[in-house]
């Protein structure tokens, strides 16, 4: 029986040493100029190197593409070389990290821009919802709609920030495709209005997701490619009438790729994830649903039943630098405190105590 401590080959390319996952969460830490990490986010990431895989925190491709303060990117020569700190710690500790590309969309606000730019997206429909500014949480405004020229500048943006994310010394990157993010935006059936080669059917809109994946893998290479999703997720305003089609397409386009991974964060529809799992012919990753409790213990089970190839954990591998090694035994492990998750110092971000402490 496969268990969530055995070792995991990706795409024939990486050895992962067990099969938990540090999912991608973002921490608004990025102090340093021009967004770029600090010497903190090295020593938060290399603390908890012993995860199979980490999936950094979301690294904006293009500067229109941040969507909240302090988040850092992938897209100047001098985000580059402090990302280059971060894998290098890491990989001192033995460590692999995948850096998560991602682009929000609709999900921002002009204060977090420079140039006067504004939040682009499929169509101009505002999310009805607020983003956290300098001045507080501020109404979502109405999008810059793409053309399809700039919709061929934002692929060729992923292509090079995965080209900076490897010349940073990431491992790989994922591409992500969830939480009402650009790609899902171009997925939904209320942001994306198109009627385009971009929109309209299930082909369309699944069109542009597809298009990233293949410029990235064309670029970089298929087995440092991950791509994230969340079928179903009404997250920052999204809706999918028909996610099992949707997403069932979205699959079987992407199949042909040979992607290190797909990573589902799964809402309440296990039978779904099921479908969805068997549709996929490469790796899966899950970030199970356990609302309103972080991923525990119990979830290393799925790994045991086959219902996916390793677990990612939020909430708790924030708290738990050594969340493997507490995960073996059952615990104990420290509490997640949410007043520290965006922003500030040390407090909630390196200090949590490992079991040697």
């Amino acid at each position: 029986m496969t268990t969530a401590f055995d070792s995991l080959d990706l795409a024939g390319a990486t050895t992962l040493s067990n099969r938990i996952v540090m999912s991608p969460m973002t921490r608004s830490r990025a102090y340093g100029p021009g967004q770029a990490p600090t010497e903190s986010t090295a020593v938060y990431y290399a603390q908890r190197a012993s995860a199979g895989l980490i999936v950094s925190e979301g690294i904006q491709p293009s500067v229109v593409g941040q969507g909240y303060p302090s988040t850092p990117g992938l897209h100047s020569d001098e985000q580059v070389e402090a990302w280059r700190k971060v894998t290098d710690a890491v990989h001192e500790k033995g460590g692999v990290i995948f850096a998560q590309l991602m682009h929000t969309g609709r999900i921002g606000h002009p204060s977090l821009l420079p140039d006067g730019l504004i939040p682009v997206a499929p169509s101009s429909v505002a999310a009805k919802t607020q983003v956290f500014t300098a001045e507080g949480p501020q109404d979502c405004v109405v999008p810059k709609e793409l053309t399809p020229a700039e919709i061929e500048q934002t692929i060729a943006d992923f292509v090079s920030a995965a080209r900076n994310a490897i010349a940073a010394g990431f491992d790989g990157v994922e591409i992500h495709g969830a939480n009402g993010y650009l790609i899902q935006q171009f997925l939904s059936d209320n942001v994306n209005l198109r009627d385009d080669e971009w929109g309209g059917t299930v082909q369309g809109r699944i069109r542009f997701g597809v298009e990233v994946a293949k410029a990235v893998t064309a670029a970089i290479g298929a087995e440092r490619v991950g791509f994230r999703i969340s079928p179903g997720n009404p997250y920052n305003d999204i809706t999918e009438s028909d996610p099992s089609s949707l997403y069932g397409e979205l699959l079987t386009a992407l199949n042909p790729l040979g992607l290190a991974y797909v990573h589902l964060m799964e809402g309440p529809d296990r039978e779904l994830t099921r479908q969805l799992r068997k549709q996929w012919q490469g790796t899966f990753i899950l970030n199970p649903f356990t609302h309103p409790n972080p991923t525990g213990h119990e979830s290393l089970s799925l790994v045991e039943d086959g219902t996916a190839d390793a677990v990612a954990f939020g909430a708790l591998f924030l708290a738990n630098p050594d969340l493997p090694a507490r995960l073996q035994q059952a615990g104990p492990f420290n509490t997640p405190d949410p007043a520290t998750f965006y922003g500030g110092d040390e407090r909630g971000y390196t200090d949590y105590p490992t079991l040697g402490q």
